[in-house]
């Protein structure tokens, strides 16, 4: 089933490669995975470069900052997601983004299920970058406590440094 959708500008401006982060409400791992790769993306000089944004399926917390939990937990491991705000997957995100990439195979089928086919390629799931960890998907920490939320960090952090080596390797950055 196709969800209604709204056209809407792209937050980015067009770079090399662009980035998007999707998981269900856009407001723990996405961003979580948002901030971390930006961070990785500053720290290596490739922000100038390569894009990143973070959207969600559902249009639960739109507007929204951040889960307060998922802030404590970025800030505590140097990243700041405070700026950051929810936002809902748009069918126009899937040109503008060379990776769509999803924390878990429910919000990957339903990215499927929106996805132009001539784009499908792009959507993958965000734990294939890092292929040290078991998990393939990033268990949602919302109902969790702080544990998850620190768990949720270690396994973005991985999977999108494995991420910058596939972008390094394939857009010879």
């Amino acid at each position: 089933m196709k969800l209604p959708f709204t056209k809407r500008t792209p937050v980015l401006d067009k770079k090399d490669v662009n980035v998007l982060l999707v998981c269900m409400g856009n407001i723990c791992r996405s961003p979580m995975a948002h901030g971390v790769l930006a961070k990785l993306l500053q720290d290596e000089l490739l922000h100038d470069l390569v894009a990143v944004d973070s959207a969600g399926t559902h249009a639960y917390h739109v507007g929204e900052p951040p889960d307060s939990r998922a802030q404590l937990t970025a800030q505590r491991r140097g990243v700041d997601l405070s700026t950051l705000r929810a936002r809902r997957v748009d069918v126009s995100d899937f040109e503008h983004f060379d990776y769509v990439l999803a924390m878990d195979r429910d919000n990957f089928d339903i990215l499927m299920s929106l996805c132009p086919d001539e784009h499908v390629g792009k959507v993958r799931l965000f734990m294939e970058f890092a292929p040290d960890w078991r998990e393939h998907e990033v268990p949602d920490p919302y109902y969790g406590g702080p544990a998850g939320f620190e768990r949720v960090f270690d396994m973005v952090e991985a999977a999108a440094r494995g991420l910058l080596e596939d972008i390094r390797r394939r857009h010879g950055l």
